[in-house]
């Protein structure tokens, strides 16, 4: 990190670093506008956000888009993303509101003191490796180095979100109220494979200010994430 910020100094960039040493928890939240049940998991969101010690994403899905609502934030990769999860972890549904927290366990969104456990059952985790983030411009520096004897394989992945968006909602189960999202993601990108045994240094490309997370995922990015910073 330090070399980097002397890099970006000399060339008269600004580095904002990022480190994962205290390892926020992922939250991550399943969910859609057109469903009638999510809109208090959606609030929850609004009060994880807001935290430092949480990453927290909310990934809209396609599914429920035929009952008469097309979500607007709606990606079919986030709708896959949760049936790969279901898969790994052997359940036969998915549904919505569902969170899972750091890619490993799963909890039905509209239960905060579920959530509250299960966020604080990771917190207690050891740390595994640090990650480290800065940014130059449109480009995202990372490194990751492991702080004790790990085993791969893990995916390094890359996420944007939009803070905050308000929608009204005309049609569907949802229809004639207005609620506003947080941590919205846009794009959730496969960076690239790591095999845990040796340091790694790479850049991305982030354009714009959206904020910027990085996760390290075992398996196929679809495991226990052992890492994970982000940039405002």
């Amino acid at each position: 990190m330090r070399k980097w910020m002397a890099c970006f100094a000399a060339i008269g960039l600004m580095a904002l670093p990022a480190m994962a040493e205290n390892r926020p928890v992922v939250v991550e939240l399943f969910t859609s506008q057109g469903c009638s049940s999510c809109p208090p998991a959606d609030k929850l969101m609004h009060s994880l956000a807001e935290r430092d010690d949480i990453i927290a994403l909310a990934l809209h899905v396609d599914y429920w888009d035929y009952i008469g609502w097309a979500d607007s934030f709606a990606d079919p990769g986030f709708s896959a993303r949760q049936r790969q999860y279901a898969k790994t972890g052997g359940r036969k549904m998915i549904y919505t509101p569902q969170i899972i927290v750091n890619g490993q366990d799963h909890v039905v969104g509209t239960r905060p003191i579920d959530v509250a456990d299960l966020i604080d059952k990771h917190r207690d985790r050891p740390v595994t490796m640090t990650l480290n983030l800065a940014r130059a411009g449109d480009q995202v520096m990372i490194e990751i180095a492991p702080a004790r004897a790990v085993s791969g394989p893990f995916v390094i992945q890359m996420a944007r979100y939009r803070p905050s968006e308000t929608v009204t909602i005309t049609r569907g189960e949802n229809a004639g109220k207005t609620f506003t999202y947080a941590n919205i993601v846009t794009d959730l990108t496969r960076l690239t494979n790591w095999d845990g045994q040796v340091p790694v240094t790479l850049t991305a490309t982030a354009p714009g200010d959206l904020p910027v997370v990085v996760l390290v995922q075992r398996g196929d990015g679809l495991g226990l994430i052992e890492a994970a910073a982000r940039l405002r």
